[in-house]
């Protein structure tokens, strides 16, 4: 069993694409975590294990790994970027002594560096800060050192975290100084004049060691554990994750599991695992400061107490933030229903969401008859269940995105968000305008921006609601060059309707497979969503119309041979190639009297009427 004192728990923060992961996968190779012919030494993003992570370059869900330096062991934590996945940031932050802050040298802090940030010094975490990517042709190392300055000084808790150490690295590479390189080749020749050692990650390896404070509590106290995170497998079940605060814990050793609301009960630890490199291994016992997984618990819920039957006292339980967005999820019901998914009903889907809610603590879900009302923290947190269900089989129908309020004083309260808006110059006047109809407030324009010459950074103040469907409408009015992060920064009494700002649909008239003869009418009218050969349903979603209304169109109608125009002149018609949106981009896409019907092979928005009969009877109610 380690002692506390050759313990170093430290959590990697950083906004998204600051390099975070790459630098992990550093630090895993060059600890010599892995042998030189195992595969992971040829691979990137190792801790993303998921599908969805390496397909979209982002961690969504924290992960532990550890490495051994110099007779200590390091337990890394990699937290998500992204703001919607703060949920798990903010309870696996409570694991960890110190934090390194990974910053883009270019880049500078982003609006996520500063929520992360805020919480870990918050906690009292010890930071070290790696101004990371030097070698970019644009990189600000100077301003960037200057920004994150000021940003200590706004977060800070107590006078010693404004004397934080910062280090210099160019991840991709496995490099790091403690000082800035003059030039950086010839930095990357010699790390150390004295010693002429390569450079690599020697100096963050021991900034770790010297500037994160080993774990406290003693292995002799009671055993006191607070779980943070749920993990499971087919072999051994449930795993309750969770660094031990004080004691000891060995398999057979009976214990007291408090709930959230303090109630008792006795339980018996199975087995004991501890993390060697990205693997599990299972000990005989581990002590205070380890992050350890315990199974035996199969009731065990994040956020409860794991103690000593002769001393239970309950650890405090970090409060997590309220959901911003929710989402009606209920069975389909399209005419194409339960042709390509394996799980159909409303039972099944009600028990994969309950599964999600033992893990995903920033997840809230409520029945509604046959539907559930699932409430997260963005549209990303939720796309990405949804997306992870429909690879799981199910076949979902999804309703509009819409705010969650609440009532203050009583008041009735909306979230409100930080918009930061990297453009083009010659795009700036497209983005004020969109912003402006959706009653946006400019509180900076920063000529130059972040990201180099001829870039203009805005900063906006706007309800939540007002973002559904801005990311797709920025991409397209700037030709996919707009850059957009945003950050939850409080809640406002709520404002005035926003107006719809999307053009009316092209509705398919009859049920069917299109083809290219009426498609041609369709593109006409507008942007088409489908291509030859869809079959599509009546009420079926199957464009966007150039004007603000609605159109039905029959896609599926043929061409009236005669002996003077044969079948074969279709040949020659040449169609634009149609738009496919995207999960994210289809639920903003949508408003109110519509729907997306998600299966495990297709994407289709419909009008909740799908007769016109219908949609005249609820535009009178």
């Amino acid at each position: 069993m380690r002692k506390p004192s050759a313990i170093r728990n430290v959590a990697i923060i950083a906004h998204v694409d600051h390099g975070k992961t790459t630098l992990v996968d550093g630090l895993l190779k060059q600890s010599k975590t892995f042998r030189d012919n195992q595969a992971e030494m040829g691979q990137s993003m190792i801790l993303d294990t998921g599908d969805l992570e390496r397909e979209r370059g982002i961690t969504i869900s924290a992960k532990t790994a550890s490495v051994e330096y110099e007779g200590h062991k390091i337990n890394i934590i990699d937290t998500p970027g992204h703001a919607d996945f703060s949920g798990e940031v903010e309870r696996t932050l409570g694991m960890a002594d110190g934090v390194l802050l990974i910053v883009d040298a270019q880049e500078g802090p982003m609006p996520q560096t500063r929520f992360v940030l805020a919480k870990a010094l918050a906690l009292g975490l010890t930071p070290i800060v790696v101004i990371n990517k030097i070698d970019k042709r644009d990189a600000r190392v100077a301003e960037t050192e200057r920004e994150t300055g000021d940003l200590f000084l706004d977060l800070a808790v107590k006078d010693e975290q404004l004397e934080f150490p910062t280090y210099y690295a160019v991840g991709r590479e496995g490099k790091a100084w403690k000082e800035l390189p003059e030039d950086l080749e010839a930095g990357a020749a010699s790390a150390d004049a004295d010693s002429g050692a390569a450079a690599d990650l020697t100096p963050i390896f021991q900034a770790i060691i010297e500037q994160i404070p080993a774990p406290g509590g003693s292995t002799d106290e009671p055993l006191q554990m607070l779980v943070t995170a749920l993990d499971w497998d087919s072999y051994q079940g449930k795993y309750a994750v969770g660094r031990i605060v004080r004691g000891t814990v060995k398999p057979g050793l009976a214990v007291a599991r408090l709930d959230r609301d303090g109630q008792q009960s006795k339980e018996k630890i199975d087995k004991v695992f501890i993390s060697k490199g990205l693997d599990r291994e299972e000990t005989p016992a581990a002590g205070a400061g380890e992050i350890v997984q315990l199974t035996g618990l199969p009731d065990v819920r994040i956020g409860e107490t794991i103690a000593a039957p002769e001393q239970p006292d309950a650890l405090p339980v970090m409060e997590i933030e309220s959901p911003t967005l929710q989402i009606a999820v209920g069975p389909n019901t399209s005419p194409f229903a339960g042709r390509e998914g394996k799980y159909t009903t409303s039972r099944q889907i009600g028990d994969r969401l309950r599964q999600e809610l033992e893990t995903n603590v920033s997840l809230r879900v409520e029945e509604q008859g046959t539907t559930f009302l699932v409430s997260g923290r963005g549209e990303l947190h939720l796309s990405v269940l949804v997306e992870t269900m429909r690879r799981e089989g199910y076949e979902l129908e999804i309703g509009r995105p819409q705010v969650v309020t609440k009532e203050e004083d009583g008041k009735t309260v909306e979230p409100v968000e930080e918009l930061i808006v990297e453009v083009p110059e010659e795009y700036v006047g497209a983005v004020t305008s969109e912003l402006g109809k959706r009653k946006a407030e400019l509180k900076h324009m920063h000529p130059g921006g972040q990201s180099g010459k001829g870039v203009t950074q805005l900063t906006y103040r706007l309800p939540t609601r007002a973002l559904l469907g801005l990311r797709n409408v920025l991409l397209t009015a700037t030709k996919g060059t707009a850059v957009m992060n945003s950050l939850l920064i409080g809640y406002e009494p709520v404002g005035p309707a926003i107006r719809q700002l999307r053009n009316g649909v092209l509705i398919s008239a009859t049920t069917g497979e299109t083809v290219i003869y009426s498609l041609k009418v369709v593109e006409e009218r507008g942007t088409a969503f489908v291509g030859p050969g869809t079959k599509v349903y009546e009420g079926m979603i199957i464009g966007l119309n150039r004007r603000d209304d609605d159109m039905e169109i029959n896609a599926c109608k043929e061409k009236k041979l005669t002996n003077v125009r044969a079948a074969s002149t279709d040949m020659t018609t040449q169609l634009t190639p149609f738009t496919r949106l995207s999960l994210e981009e289809a639920l903003d896409f949508i408003e109110k009297d519509e729907l997306l019907e998600v299966t495990p092979q297709s994407l289709r928005m419909r009008k909740r009427g799908l007769t016109m009969l219908e949609r005249k009877r609820a535009a009178k109610t």
